[in-house]
């Protein structure tokens, strides 16, 4: 009989050792299967991480493994280490590592059903277009890469990103290797799944995001390991497909912040491809308009090469932008004189116009005017959200729903307000304004399915569509010829924002819907309502000058010490009140003690500091050296998992946070 260490799903940073009749099977080749093991009263699916004769535990209080399951295959031993990896740096148990890597099917020990395969009509593969010099030195580029190698494809908005990535694949194919690719939102994979397919119709392509049913990711998954599939379309989760025969990973919107969790296992999907990358000595492509300012960071000072794509592949010129002064005017339905003007104009010329507000709902908070009450969620440190299409009021963080009230609870008031302004709101004052326009309102309300998602593209594409109002969901990776016009509403909140990143974000989402408009033959204009019309991130808009605006902020970062000069960790704690969140976090900064090039910073309470009945708080940790941060954290969780802390209360560490 041997020992076989076994991961579970469990929070708990240890693996769990059992017997095994080994049989006729080798040690080496136990690693990575599957096994049924007895916990507790019941059983539970684990991954065998080693072979070993010894346990810390007495033999005779060992229970046997109750079976392996040799239908499904051993998980191979890079995939091991990459999950290895993760758990190790992102400070999260193993187990639960592997438990999410692992397809559903596979999770419960099951293999789906298999599948006949079905008979796709013959296609001739989509002529690919010819590049331009910059586009064909970026896929020589990387395809004269070596080895391991981190490209940047810095492209302006409509500089033909994707083709860089097709023609670079289309060569990879031709050598028998495989290619990951990685987009932020499911929205965009659809589409992009559509592409690859036409452009390479003898290619398997399979698909890995949370829209994809269990028995299909699991398929996704083991074609994928076994080298059958060719090309891997997915979010951040396909970052864990195991793929043999890897040849190179692309990394598209590599800025958006969809790439990192935020909740459960909280891990980056594009450090994650990197560290793969790496791991398995292949190139790597980052592509984006508007880097995040840490991989614009590295590229500037050579850790990873830059590519850059500075003219439009189909259209002739970028968007004009232009900031409309709304300090002086009295604005109407929350739009000025000169964006009516412009959808007019666009009305006449039969094209399409978006107006981007990134606020879902008709308002976001209902209120009364007399004795001051407003709609709070009752769970959570935020307000009930109008949505007048549907008589609700609704959280946007916990779901909470109610009914709107007929008259203000606290006072009786009949006479109660929506305030402010959200997508719902602006399509009614469109529709209102412009009664022969066909308008179309695109959020995560009106596009709650992949389906709906679909019918409304397939809309818009069909030129059935004369008015889009849209949030961030229209921001990036579409292509609507017919749209000349982007009218941008209520951008000034976030110039001021609290978080060090807002500005980035701004600026990224506002070079990202500004280029939606004027990608084909006809031009585009992007007009951009301020109180503010001279601030420097809109002057850089205007100018279409994102290295002006990265060297500024990398710039005020290194003053104040912030990412990429420096590297953060947060240790969060919830409970049903907050001293006890406070005081956990108390004890725990006590405990940590000084340590040399670490900084610890007071617990505070979250910005957002009652979610769903839970009062947050948060302890910053912070190191200009990443190696020394993450052996503290090591060593600090340990320290965290001997505690004996109360049940109710909760923690985790958010190893390089994006929210705080």
């Amino acid at each position: 009989m041997s020992i076989v260490k076994v991961a579970l799903d469990l929070p708990l940073p240890r693996l769990f050792d059992y017997l095994i009749d080994t049989g006729s099977a080798t040690e080496s080749s136990l690693v990575g299967r599957l096994v049924l093991v007895p916990f507790g009263k019941g059983e539970k699916t684990g991954l065998v991480l080693a072979v070993t004769q010894t346990s810390d535990q007495p033999t005779e209080k060992l229970k046997p493994v109750s079976n392996i399951l040799d239908n499904i295959p051993a998980l191979p031993g890079d995939w091991l280490v990459l999950c290895e990896f993760c758990s190790r740096y992102y400070q999260h148990p193993l187990g639960e590592v592997i438990h999410f890597a692992l397809p559903p099917l596979l999770r419960r020990g099951k293999l789906p059903r298999p599948v006949k395969n079905k008979m796709r009509p013959e296609a001739a593969a989509v002529a690919k277009p010819q590049l331009l010099p910059e586009q064909q030195a970026a896929v020589d580029a990387v395809l004269a890469a070596s080895g391991f190698e981190t490209f940047l494809l810095h492209g302006i908005t409509g500089s033909g990103k994707t083709e860089v990535y097709l023609q670079a694949i289309e060569a990879l194919l031709r050598t028998g290797r495989q290619t990951l690719m990685l987009v932020p939102e499911i929205a965009l994979t659809p589409q992009l799944e559509e592409r690859v397919r036409s452009r390479f119709p003898d290619a398997h392509v399979v698909s890995a995001h949370s829209g994809v049913a269990d028995a299909s990711r699991t398929r996704a998954f083991l074609d994928a390991m076994t080298g059958r599939a060719d090309i891997v379309l997915g979010t951040r989760l396909a970052v864990f497909m195991p793929m043999p025969r890897l040849g190179m990973i692309v990394v598209d919107e590599e800025h958006d912040s969809s790439f990192k969790q935020q909740e459960g296992l909280r891990y980056s999907a594009r450090d994650m491809a990197i560290f793969r990358a790496k791991q398995l000595n292949v190139p790597i492509l980052l592509g984006s308009a508007t880097p995040s300012l840490e991989t614009y960071h590295h590229a500037r000072t050579n850790r990873y090469q830059l590519l850059e794509l500075s003219r439009r592949a189909v259209a002739e010129s970028l968007p004009t932008v232009r900031t409309v002064d709304t300090r002086r005017e009295k604005l109407q339905d929350g739009m000025s004189q000169a964006l009516l003007d412009a959808l007019q104009l666009r009305m006449e010329r039969k094209e399409q116009s978006l107006i981007f507000l990134n606020r879902r709902g008709y308002a976001p908070v209902l209120a009364c005017p007399s004795c001051g009450w407003i709609s709070h969620c009752r769970r959570c440190a935020a307000n009930l959200v109008l949505h007048l299409a549907d008589q609700r009021l609704r959280c946007h963080h916990c779901g909470l729903e109610a009914a709107i009230p007929r008259a203000c609870p606290d006072c009786g008031n009949l006479d109660i307000h929506p305030f402010g302004r959200g997508t719902q709101r602006l399509e009614q004052s469109l529709v209102e304004r412009f009664p022969d326009a066909r308008i179309l309102r695109v959020d995560r309300d009106s596009a709650d399915s992949p389906k709906k998602w679909r019918a409304l593209l397939d809309s818009i594409h069909a030129g059935e569509v004369d008015m889009l109002v849209g949030t961030q969901m229209l921001a990036k990776g579409h292509d609507f010829p017919k749209l000349t016009l982007v009218g941008v509403v209520g951008a000034d909140a976030a110039l001021f924002a609290s978080d060090f990143r807002a500005p980035e974000r701004l600026f990224s989402q506002l070079m990202q819907v500004g280029g939606r408009s004027g990608r084909a033959s006809l031009p585009g204009e992007v007009l951009i309502q301020t109180e503010y019309p001279d601030h420097p991130l809109y002057r850089a808009l205007a100018d279409h000058d994102y290295a002006r605006f990265a060297a500024a902020q990398l710039n005020e970062r290194e003053q104040a010490g912030f990412p990429p000069f420096a590297h953060q960790a947060m240790l969060r704690a919830d409970a049903s009140d907050m001293a006890q969140s406070l005081s956990f976090l108390a004890q725990i900064n006590h405990l940590a003690g000084e340590s040399a090039g670490i900084t610890i910073y007071d617990p505070v309470p979250m910005r957002l500091s009652r979610l769903a009945n839970r009062e947050r708080a948060q302890l910053l940790v912070e190191s200009t050296n990443r190696p020394a941060l993450q052996i503290f954290l090591a060593a600090l969780s340990d320290k965290i998992y001997s505690l004996k802390t109360p049940r109710e209360l909760r923690w985790h560490i958010d190893v390089d946070p994006l929210e705080f």
